[in-house]
Formats: C-alpha cells, structure tokens, sequence
C-alpha cells in the first residue's frame, strides 16, 4: 500500500517524520512525503500547533483529506504531530473522519497500528526528505523555560536531552549517507545536558561532532540567551567545521517586556551576552527572532527595540506578531489589547528597519571570498549558501550557470560581486571540497 506522509511546521517535525518513514519503509510500504497531490491509500498528517496560523493550517489539511476520504479516494487517515499532541479529544470529536490520532511521541504505535513492527536496530536511521547533502539533527525534546507567550512546554513537556553517544552514532548515520551539513537542533540548544549530565553539555556535544569524519559544516539553531554556556563559544571559535553561526532568540529589549515575557535576563544582561558573542567568535553570524504586540508593549518599549535593531546590526533577523495561546501565562494573566493592526504596523516597519540594516551587511560582503554549498538551480543561477546561511530562511548567493558547471552538494569558492536586500550574487573561483558523489544538474 501506498502511503502519503504530509509535514507541517519545524524542521523539527521534520525528523520525525523522516524516522517514521524509515519505520514503514522497513514494513513494506511505499511512502511519498509532501507530494503536491497526495493519492495514496493512506494518509498521515505530521501537524503543528505552535501558534494560530500554524494551527490553521494543520486543520485545513486535516479536512482537506478527510473530504478525500469521504469520497472515497483515501482509505485510512492518521494525525500525529504537536496539535494533536495537545488536542487529542477535541480533533476526536469535530473530525471523526480521522481513523486514529497520535501524540508527538508515538512513533512506535503508529508503525503498530499500520500492521508493521517498530525496529529498535534503526532507531537512528532515517530517511532524508532534505536535500541529500544537508540534515536536521535534534538533540533534545521539550523545554524548561516559562517563557509568558509560548504553549511549546505544554506540548512537548520538559526538557530531555538525548545522550551523547547516541547523537555521536546518528551523525556518523548521516555522514554514511552523503550528508556534510548537520544543522543541530533544540528547543533551547544552550539548555542541552543539564537534566540529563546535571550540568550543561553543548560545548562537549559540539566538540565531539565536529570530530566525526566527513562532518564540512555543523550549524547551531536555537540558543537561549539567559545562563548562556559561554564555553559553547570557544567550541565554535576553535572549529573549524562549526559554522560562525548562532540562531539566538532575544525576543525583546525593553526591561518591561522582558519582565513580562519572563525570559530571565534583562537589557544590560543581552547587550553584555552579544558583546561576548562577537568578541569570542570574531565575524560571526548572529541571527535572531524578535516580537512585536505583546500585551503590555507600550510605544515606548516598541521604540526601545527599533534602536536596539539599529543599532547592534544583527547579521540575520526575524521578527512576527504576538499570538495568544491558550494556557500559557500571557493568556491566563494578560489582555490581548493591543489591536491587530497596531501589530502588524510595528511588525512592518521593525522589518523596513532590518531591510536597511541588511542592506548594508549586505554591501560588505562585495568583494569577500566565500565558500559555499550549491543547493539547487533556479532558472539561470545556481542556488548557493555560506557557512552565514542556514537553508530556506536566510540569505542565498546566487551565481551564474553560465560561467561554469557546478554540482550540487559540493562547496566553492565564491567572489561576492552584488546584492540586493535579501540575496548576494557571486561568481565561482574555485572547487573547495573534495570528491563527492552527488550528481550534477
């Protein structure tokens, strides 16, 4: 039988989608992941239930092949994932279409319940639904933190970090596979080890997969800033292979909002941690994840943090709406005042503040020599990235397919020759890496 697999959300998610084909692929089945028409026998939707929009859209999917099935084209329709981890009895009920729904966790029961057997020997197998030369690895489940917005710790629970040498064997997994590129992955990254070692662990973790062999780059997503681990600094800084890279959400920098998003460290405390970034890992790449329309959020605070923008000139940077979710503290303790629009206009000219900046990051790296992966080609360019550049929500170097053959999964040496806001272009100097085997285009 044939069997459709959709992904929705983080790159999270994702994993778990590519174990859990692993497990059926194992069983016999033959299964499509996020085909632009499913039509298979059966269908599994991996959903996300971080914020409203997220959620919509998991639901929409969800009555999209539930009508299939109404009508006959679909057979069976399982719901795993983080919304209905978290809203299990409701979707029951409004959406008796759906055969079974799964929490985030319940892999296992899922190949159970498709007639197959869940092999404890590929555990760490999985099969990429990424480019073959780059792979999301996650290292832990849940998150600690209380932060006032965020329903995550509800979903996923508590913190729990993977052991190391499990980690160290699912790498060496991905290496045998062709990948280079490990883009390393938590919830809170700079949490790793403590519930598991009683003290933090990311640096030895980071040391250690920067040693297995055939490892080019090695990305880290999703730092917390509050106890921040400095020593994860030195481990970027004196390895080679770890990109000068850090995705840190700040979320805010007025003292009041920090207060009220309860986030553990104040103003002094961020500008001091960013000051320690870029003096222990010279040119790195800082990106990070602010809010806007928080309850509470006052024009002055808004306009605290357009001058921060301005001015500590982060690399890369993202930035979204307040959204009230049910059972966090905001929700219990705070109105939802702030109008929409009022939210989406801060939103647009914290981003038109971003624009400027990147416009100008951008101009400075005319000239530079950059080594870099090709991804794929887009009519006459070949899509590429820097170690500055983690996949699908940063920047992209985009040189000519006319100047020479390139292939994809293999890294070059790049001249910066132009820019735009949100793009470099570049031409090929020269072959970086070794030989390979990934196919040209």
């Amino acid at each position: 039988m044939v069997i459709d697999l959709i992904t929705l959300g983080c790159s999270k998610n994702l994993v778990d989608s590519e174990m859990l084909i692993r497990q059926l692929v194992e069983a016999g089945y033959d299964v499509y992941h996020d085909r632009e028409k499913p039509n298979g026998d059966i269908a599994i939707i991996n959903t996300c239930g971080f914020i409203g929009d997220a959620k919509e859209q998991s639901i929409n999917t969800i009555l999209e092949q539930a009508e299939r099935k109404t009508n006959g084209k679909l057979k069976e329709l399982y719901v795993m994932g983080c919304l209905s981890e978290r809203y299990k009895k409701e979707l029951k009920k409004e959406i008796p279409e759906v055969d079974k729904f799964y929490g985030k966790f319940d892999i296992k029961s899922i190949v159970r319940d498709l007639g197959g057997r869940y092999k404890n020997s590929i555990r760490l197998e999985r099969c990429l639904t990424t480019p073959k030369h780059y792979a999301y690895l996650k290292i832990a489940e849940g998150c600690n933190r209380t932060c006032s917005y965020c329903a995550i710790p509800l979903i996923t629970g508590a913190y729990k970090s993977r052991p190391i040498e499990d980690i160290e064997k699912e790498v060496e997994c991905l290496v045998s596979q062709g990948v280079k590129e490990i883009q390393v992955m938590a919830q809170d990254l700079t949490y790793y080890g403590r519930d598991l070692y009683g003290e933090p662990k990311i640096a030895e973790l980071v040391n250690r997969l920067a040693k297995v062999k055939g490892v080019k780059w090695l990305r880290l997503h999703y730092a917390y800033p509050t106890q921040f681990p400095y020593d994860l600094l030195d481990a970027i800084r004196d390895n080679a292979n770890v990109c000068k890279y850090l995705d840190i959400a700040l979320q805010h920098i007025s003292d009041n909002m920090l207060r009220k998003m309860r986030r553990g460290i104040d103003k002094a405390g961020t500008l001091k941690l960013i000051d320690e970034i870029r003096r222990r890992v010279p040119g790195i790449c800082l990106r990070t994840t602010l809010m806007v329309g928080h309850p509470g959020e006052t024009d002055e605070d808004f306009n605290e943090l357009c001058d921060f923008v301005r001015e500590v000139r982060f690399e890369r940077m993202g930035a979204f709406k307040y959204s009230e979710e049910e059972g966090t503290y905001a929700a219990l303790n705070y109105e939802d005042s702030i109008p929409d629009e009022v939210k989406q206009e801060r939103l647009d000219k914290l981003m038109a503040i971003q624009q400027q900046v990147q416009l100008s990051v951008n101009e400075a790296y005319v000239g530079r020599e950059m080594q870099v992966v090709v991804d794929r080609i887009e009519g006459d360019y070949y899509v590429t990235r820097s170690e500055y550049d983690s996949p699908d929500v940063d920047l992209e170097i985009l040189v000519p397919t006319s100047e020479r053959k390139l292939r994809r999964g293999c890294f070059y040496n790049v001249k910066i020759t132009d820019y735009e806001d949100f793009d470099l272009y570049g031409e090929a100097i020269s072959r970086h890496f070794e030989r390979d085997h990934f196919p040209s285009f």
